[in-house]
């Protein structure tokens, strides 16, 4: 199925230069678009394979078009922010060749008498939804999938396959929730009595608000006693651990690998690169941005970029390095007591 430049301009907004009625079939890179694509320029280092690409049509911003219109031999759509254009456009086409699953519960499925479906949700092959959960509309719950006893999903939520969501919890509207992961598992909570831990239930919930992506074999843990809070539009990667008890602003991105330790609390509109670390019962502010393999080690209070970490060196020159940094507290002691004496020495040989 194709779509009309002028249709999707329609849609989408932008400036059209060139034919409306031209039709694309999808979405290409650079320099593999043919003459049924529509591809897009979103960094001025590509202009040169932008200018010689065969796509049909390309997604620019007004800066880049100024430079490379005359160059380029299709239609244009011009527009401020050409990369979330072409998310926008990549979801348009996306949906035309999207097959739904068909509404109702696979034979094999096991759904308590109580639970609350609605018609039009599908429930997959193996999967479980236990006694008082809530399926809303338009929910596709994939195979092996398991909801726990009153747990909430909300409409046009997808699940895929082997997800489990334990009882309680709750997730807003339109969530994606990839493969393996695991939402409302225990928090890691004990007390130590003389060596010996001692459990801590937790019994708490996970609340998570609407348009979240969860990646595959993340996990976020419930609270101890109030609730782990994942406010609207956060986006997590893969393979991310959120302990009991934290709270995640709306629209904070991490990238894969990222761990969260209890009770942080990180404000909106934050991004976190892959295998960054918090420390438990920290405050970040918002938009804050954490570098890829940084330690947050104490509370962020202002906004703005924060990394924390040795830059990579050769083996050798890092335990060089490394020798160093051991022998600093003796140096910082050595320098200490050369000021000491040379106050000292100063001040005796001062003229009276």
């Amino acid at each position: 199925m194709g779509t009309r430049l002028g249709e999707l301009v329609e849609r989408l907004g932008g400036q059209l230069a060139g034919e409306p009625n031209l039709e694309v079939t999808g979405i290409a890179p650079l320099q593999e678009a043919g003459a049924s694509h529509i591809s897009f320029l979103s960094n001025s280092k590509f202009r040169q394979q932008a200018a010689a690409s065969g796509a049909a049509a390309l997604i620019l911003s007004p800066a880049d078009d100024a430079i490379i219109k005359d160059q380029f031999g299709g239609a244009r759509i011009v527009t401020p922010n050409p990369y979330a254009y072409f998310a926008r456009a990549a979801q348009l086409f996306a949906a035309q060749g999207e097959i739904k699953p068909a509404p109702g519960a696979h034979p094999s499925a096991c759904v308590a008498p109580d639970a609350s479906v609605d018609p039009s949700a599908s429930i997959g092959p193996n999967a479980v939804v236990e006694s008082g959960a809530r399926i809303g509309a338009g929910v596709v719950i994939g195979p092996g999938c398991v909801i726990g006893r009153g747990a909430v999903i909300g409409p046009d939520c997808h699940l895929f396959a082997n997800v489990t969501f334990h009882a309680r919890c709750q997730i807003g509207a339109r969530g994606i929730i990839h493969s393996g992961a695991v939402i409302g598992t225990d928090g890691f909570g004990f007390a130590n009595e003389g060596g010996v831990y001692i459990k801590i239930p937790q019994t708490g919930r996970v609340m998570i608000g609407a348009d979240v992506d969860i990646g595959a074999n993340t996990t976020i843990d419930r609270g101890a006693l109030a609730d782990t809070v994942i406010e609207d539009g956060v986006k997590l990667d893969n393979q991310i651990q959120i302990a009991h008890n934290c709270r995640i602003g709306a629209h904070t991105a991490m990238a894969g690998c990222v761990g969260v330790a209890g009770s942080a609390v990180i404000g909106k509109y934050c991004t976190f690169g892959g295998a960054a670390m918090v420390l438990g019962h920290l405050t970040i502010a918002d938009r804050v941005h954490v570098s890829s393999g940084s330690m947050v080690s104490r509370s962020i209070l202002e906004p703005g970029q924060y990394t924390g970490f040795y830059p990579l060196a050769k083996n050798a020159d890092w335990e060089k390095s490394a020798a160093i940094v051991r022998n600093l507290d003796g140096l910082r002691d050595k320098v200490r007591a050369l000021e000491k004496t040379i106050k000292t020495l100063t001040t005796h040989q001062e003229p009276k």
